[in-house]
């Protein structure tokens, strides 16, 4: 069984069986006909002809009663007054609809309405000054209801009571009530031709209400009289009276779309430097986008630059609200007003940031954090040309590090080169000398050498070379630079020495490097066997190919330093396959692959550029590249490509003949073996 609206008990939606359209179709519009036409219609009650006196006493006598009692039964329900007395007025009964708005008015005082429709129907009926006497009562009773005070004035107006009007304006204003009654007085003397009154009006205004806006207003109403002069002397009284705790940025704003408006151009700019300098920037973005809109349509190119520099000047600003120690936003903060030419304002950019020092004592948070202090340092120097400043800034940094912990030896050598462009080489000195007494480091020793280079003081740099390979030993670099300013000055002797001993440290960073520069010296000076002896003592020392492919070229350009003498030629080119042969021996002891393929190509090259090289010497030791699997730690395979070499493969062959003939031996053995076993078993079963 389904229940209403064709669902099942299980509350199953039912399901449609016939889904054809149905043969009448109604619409939504018959619909909402049908609705309304069988609405029930409300009754209205009949109309009534009075036909005499007699029937209109009656009538008036029953309604009188019924709104007596109706009033007796809710005294409070204003409404029921408020029909009563509309009845009385609609019956010329004006005594009696008085009688009852009075009744009314001692029950409820304060009720707007009442007084309203009092006072219409006095003012209906002509009874202006009983009107009046209502409006007296309703402000001393209700002075803060603005409705009284509008239909006041308006109905004095509207009877010409012109004086009488502006009395009930000046009351209203005793009461101090909202900017639109303040509006409401001046345009009604306006409407009068009283400015001086309305003026007058606006003195009271702006000290009731000392918003920006109400000056605005009085602005704009002493430039509509073409008071130009007054408008600017309200101008300054309310930034006067407005103070900066007050001021608004509108003010300005519209100060300065004044005086463009009279072609005051220079004023206007002026205005608009005063207040960005005098407002905070949370308050003053509207007034900046006027003063960059202001610079675009009438300033020129400084004018713009300063436009985008004080933007500029505002992002920065905020970026080190985020973070004040973030440095680079100092740095470029600091090149903006170097580069706007104000040199008090970068140099308190750059106090305020040299203020913020790294509070951990970490090199890496320091890096930036000194850079701020050079870039001081050059700014005092090349553009303030304070030298003294320059001086105690460089100074003050240099006692701010801890350099117990780390220096900067950009810091000390800058400081160096300064006192040096002031021709103070004794303080430079002194300034090097107190660095590396402190905190000797490489970039710092290299610097100072530098600079003692630049004077040619050649005995001051021996001696700083000497301490600088007393401070790190192992550093190859200063061994060949301390060798070659000897061989510069033409002391060969003394660079030997320097080779010999610094091939001799127990510990270098880059020996390769020591020892090149120490061949290819005694090279240059034509020591071919004492070049030949450091190639066999590196040899001693290491096995790399490049060094014994550095020896056959070595041997081969002996013979090419005399070209015209062919049987030195080919001396030097068997005493480089006489290297060749013994560095590819000395490969294969090591079984190393690559490093043979590297040298048999370097001999290849080598035969290949001698005419009397013969390549077929290095063809048949060239290597065969294969492809070979291997297995990996976790089981599995990897393909990799491996060299066969040619003796190799020889070597193989034999090993594998010998295997062969080993095991062909050990399987004799056990053949001759086995019958005796046999033997003797069976001697044991008889």
């Amino acid at each position: 069984m389904s229940e209403p609206g064709g669902y099942s008990q299980g509350g199953r939606q039912p399901r449609i069986k016939n889904k054809n359209a149905a043969a009448v179709q109604i619409t939504a519009e018959q619909l909402i006909r049908e609705a309304y036409e069988r609405q029930s219609t409300t009754q209205k009650a009949p109309r009534q002809k009075v036909l005499d006196g007699e029937e209109l006493s009656d009538y008036q006598a029953r309604r009188r009663r019924e709104f007596e009692e109706g009033v007796r039964k809710n005294r409070s329900n204003i409404a029921e007054w408020l029909r009563y007395a509309s009845w009385e007025e609609s019956q010329a009964e004006i005594a009696r609809a008085r009688s009852i708005y009075e009744r009314a008015m001692e029950i409820d005082s304060s009720n707007q309405t009442l007084y309203i429709k009092y006072a219409e129907m006095e003012m209906k009926n002509k009874n202006i000054n009983l009107a009046r006497n209502l409006f007296d009562r309703a402000v001393m009773v209700l002075p803060r209801v603005s409705q009284f005070w509008y239909r006041y004035t308006y109905m004095e107006e509207l009877l010409g009571n012109i004086s009488g009007a502006r009395a009930v304006f000046d009351r209203w204003m005793q009461w101090e009530p909202e900017e639109d009654a303040w509006m409401a007085f001046i345009k009604f003397e306006r409407r009068y031709g009283e400015t001086e009154h309305a003026r007058s009006v606006f003195e009271r205004f702006v000290y009731v209400h000392p918003e920006p806006k109400t000056w605005l207003k009085w602005t704009k109403f002493e430039e509509d009289l073409g008071n130009i002069d007054r408008v600017r002397e309200i101008f300054g009284l309310a930034i006067d009276r407005l103070g900066e705790s007050f001021m608004d940025q509108h003010i300005f704003i519209s100060f300065a779309k004044f005086e463009v408006r009279m072609k005051e151009y220079e004023r206007a700019r002026a205005i608009y430097k005063y207040a960005l300098e005098r407002l905070p920037k949370s308050k003053s973005q509207a007034l900046y986008n006027q003063y960059t809109l202001f610079e675009k349509q009438f300033g020129g190119k400084d004018e713009i630059e300063d436009v985008v520099s004080n933007k500029r000047r505002m992002q920065y600003e905020a970026a080190l609200k985020q973070d004040i120690h973030d440095y680079d936003t100092w740095i470029g903060y600091a090149r903006l007003e170097e580069s706007a030419g104000d040199i008090g304002r970068t140099r308190d950019i750059y106090e305020r940031a040299i203020a913020e020092y790294p509070n951990i004592a970490e090199k890496k948070l320091w890096r930036r954090y000194i850079y701020l202090w050079l870039f001081y340092a050059l700014f005092e120097e090349n553009i303030a040309k304070d030298i003294e400043r320059a001086r105690q800034v460089y100074i003050a940094c240099v006692d701010l590090v801890p350099h117990k912990l780390f220096t900067f030896a950009k810091l000390w050598l800058q400081y160096a080169w300064f006192e040096i462009r002031q021709q103070d080489v004794s303080s430079a000195r002194r300034a090097l000398g107190l660095a590396i007494g402190k905190c000797p480091k490489d970039k710092l020793l290299r610097g100072y050498i530098s600079l003692e280079l630049e004077l040619r003081e050649f005995d001051r740099v021996r001696t700083l070379y000497t301490k600088y390979l007393e401070f790190n030993p192992t550093n190859c670099a200063t061994w060949v630079e301390f060798a070659k300013l000897e061989m510069a000055l033409g002391e060969i002797e003394r660079c030997r020495a320097l080779f010999g001993i610094a091939v001799e440290q127990p510990i270098l960073d880059m020996p390769e490097v020591l020892w090149k520069a120490y061949i290819d010296f005694e090279f240059d000076q034509g020591n071919y066997e004492k070049t030949r002896q450091l190639y066999e003592r590196l040899l001693g020392m290491t096995d790399h190919v490049k060094v014994w492919i550095s020896l056959a070229q070595f041997e081969l350009s002996i013979a090419l330093h005399n070209k015209d003498d062919t049987v030195k030629i080919m001396d030097g080119l068997l005493a480089a396959r006489a290297v060749y042969e013994r560095a590819y021996r000395r490969l294969k002891e090591l079984g190393l692959k690559e490093e043979r393929l590297a040298l048999l190509e370097a001999w290849q090259e080598t035969e290949e550029e001698q005419d009397d090289g013969d390549k077929r010497l290095v063809e048949d030791k060239m290597p065969k590249r294969v492809r070979r699997r291997r297995e990996l730690e976790d089981g599995s395979l990897e393909e990799y490509f491996d060299y066969v070499f040619p003796d190799d493969e020889e070597q193989g062959s034999r090993f594998k003949l010998l295997a062969k003939a080993h095991l062909w031996k050990q399987k004799g053995k056990a053949d001759v073996t086995e019958p005796s076993q046999t033997d003797a078993g069976d001697s044991e079963n008889n």
